[in-house]
């Protein structure tokens, strides 16, 4: 892990906070506390999540690329109306949970990439959950 971070920090103890928080970000996604674990403490210093959820952390630094924001011209006249619906209730605060529903091969996942790398786009943070193992293992 240290690899990574010492490519852009010549400084040991840097390097070593910075694998430490990844360690207690790891941990806490599986329930664990680093301090159950006889470990260095971490200077919150290091830290450009300090404060601030994790999953919101790594939602928020997501970047859509151009051709991922560019999915929205190939959309089909279904899709264009849930995309639309979803943006309107995005752009307008209402809110709204939205449940979209059809076989296999459908191109729910294209919808879901299009809308998603939108709402990036605008730098809101927008969530992707799956039930569908192929699903989730293709989604940000």
């Amino acid at each position: 892990m240290s690899e990574d971070y010492r490519r852009n920090n010549p400084s040991d103890a840097i390097v070593e906070q910075m694998v430490l928080i990844d360690i207690r970000n790891m941990l806490q996604s599986m329930g664990k506390d680093i301090k159950s674990f006889p470990l260095p403490e971490i200077d919150n210093t290091y830290d450009d999540a300090c404060g601030v959820p994790r999953e919101i952390f790594e939602e928020s630094n997501i970047e859509s690329t151009e051709d991922d924001v560019d999915l929205s011209e190939s959309l089909n006249n279904e899709q264009r109306a849930a995309y639309d619906e979803i943006l309107l209730s995005i752009d307008s605060n209402d809110g709204g949970l939205f449940f979209v529903d059809g076989p296999s091969g459908t191109r729910k996942t294209f919808l879901y990439r299009a809308l998603l790398a939108k709402v990036h786009s605008q730098n809101k943070i927008a969530v992707a959950t799956a039930t569908s193992g192929v699903t989730a293992s293709i989604m940000h």
